[in-house]
């Protein structure tokens, strides 16, 4: 998180500031929990704006991090929370019947960005190479389009930002369908655990 720096300067950082740093493209970044997000806090708020026919812009970024404290105050913790997951507990929070997780892509693919790269229009198809999705990229879009799935019965899709329209109307994206419940939420707790650490 945070700006880039060079490699002695985010050493020296590390060292005066008790941070974790690594690689990043070029240069070096400060790095931070990337936790799971549990709730949303002001999803009841949300929900009653949303009944009232008023679009909402919320959860930018995945939201501000907060953690409970033993007397039921909050507190603000040094942490990224990945947006995939907020939205995915978000939809299931507002009790939303479709979750779609927009991108820059017009479809999913395995393999992206080489010569064996393969659309992939459903989770199944996918489910036996998710390493070949990038953890910080289309990985956790999956992963929260599975648990969506898995947890609702209702069917997410993942697809490209102009198409959305089309989506919503059962046009071209990667559906994943609700039915084998199981698996699909086994296939979301692999990928949430293995996402490691966030820059």
């Amino acid at each position: 998180m945070g700006p880039v720096y060079d490699a002695a300067a985010a050493k020296r950082l590390a060292r005066e500031r008790g941070w974790q740093v690594a690689p990043d493209g070029d240069g070096w970044r400060r790095v931070v929990a990337s936790p799971k997000p549990l709730e949303i806090l002001e999803a009841r708020v949300v929900s009653l704006l949303v009944e009232r026919g008023i679009i909402v812009i919320c959860g930018g970024g995945g939201g501000i991090p907060v953690v409970t404290r033993k007397d039921g105050s909050l507190s603000g913790v040094e942490a990224v929370i990945d947006k995939d997951f907020a939205s995915e507990l978000l939809a299931r929070q507002l009790r939303a019947d479709m979750l779609l997780l927009l991108t820059d892509v017009d479809a999913v693919y395995a393999d992206f960005g080489t010569e064996k790269a393969r659309r992939i229009d459903a989770l199944s198809a996918a489910a036996t190479a998710l390493e070949s999705f990038p953890p910080g990229s289309m990985r956790p879009k999956i992963a929260a389009a599975a648990s969506f799935a898995g947890k609702t019965g209702h069917a997410p899709a993942i697809g490209r930002l102009e198409d959305a329209a089309e989506i919503v109307a059962g046009g071209k994206a990667m559906r994943i369908s609700g039915c084998a419940r199981n698996r699909l939420t086994g296939i979301a707790k692999f990928v949430s655990d293995g996402m490691g650490r966030a820059p």
